[in-house]
């Protein structure tokens, strides 16, 4: 793929669930290493979008390509291998588990070991495992939570919860992630750290999608925005000509079109 080529291309993508139209001719791209914003009012199809790409849905006509490649009909565990990751609008833990263990299951699609390659213990397969530890213990400190890796994942404030989702999913390394309102239910403070880090992300090489409702940090650490309403691309642009553009406040304050 040439350095100038879109990561993300999606093409005409259209999805009904009986007679609504969840998304229809939706059409736009994303650049490699950058941040873009997917907003729009309450049903406007935003995460429904999000399980296109990410393959929970299937879409009923349209083309979603992933470095060139079309990706349609490719199962969840596929996409990940391919390079994609999300999180959701509800943290999704296994809060019986320690936090170095959530991220673990994080990394075992980048993983070899099979059942009897883990039961015989060769060498080669306890240097992944060690190497996997390791790789975890990293992706915590990229987060802020080195110092909790022994703790069920359960017993984390819920702040601390969308950080190790976050990191889980980047355990996959992928090229894109997809952020479901990450900073639900968080802080000003926190908030804010949040757009610290999803900023490293990108300088960490990987693109971001971001479905998120506080505007503030959207406008603040995107590059593009991506409007829709109704199941619709309205507008596509950069943070500052969105926010003034008629068709998007008419979405937002239900001013005539």
């Amino acid at each position: 793929m040439a350095s100038d080529a879109p990561l993300l291309e999606i093409d005409s993508l259209f999805k009904a669930f009986g007679g609504v139209r969840a998304i229809e001719d939706v059409t736009f791209s994303i650049q490699p290493k950058t941040i873009t914003g997917l907003i729009g009012p309450n049903g406007a199809g935003k995460t429904t979008l999000f399980n296109l790409i990410t393959g929970i849905f299937p879409a009923d006509s349209g083309t979603i390509r992933l470095k060139g490649q079309p990706v349609n009909g490719k199962a969840v565990h596929d996409l990940v291998k391919m390079g994609i990751a999300r999180t959701f609008q509800n943290v999704e833990l296994f809060s019986s588990m320690s936090v170095l263990e959530n991220i673990l299951v994080g990394l075992h699609s980048r993983t070899t070991c099979g059942l009897l390659g883990s039961v015989l213990k060769t060498p080669r397969i306890r240097n992944e495992e060690r190497m996997a530890r390791q790789k975890a213990s990293e992706l915590l400190e990229f987060v802020g939570l080195s110092d909790h890796a022994d703790r069920k994942s359960g017993n984390l404030p819920f702040g601390w919860q969308r950080l190790l989702e976050l990191a889980r999913a980047l355990a996959s390394e992928p090229d894109l992630i997809l952020l479901d309102e990450p900073a639900a239910g968080l802080n000003m403070s926190e908030t804010d750290m949040l757009g610290e880090l999803i900023q490293n992300i990108r300088k960490q090489g990987v693109t971001v999608l971001l479905v998120e409702h506080d505007m503030a940090l959207t406008m603040r650490v995107c590059d593009q925005i991506i409007v829709l309403d109704r199941g619709r691309k309205i507008a596509e642009g950069p943070p500052r000509v969105v926010q003034s553009d008629e068709a998007v406040m008419a979405a937002y304050l239900g001013k005539p079109k």
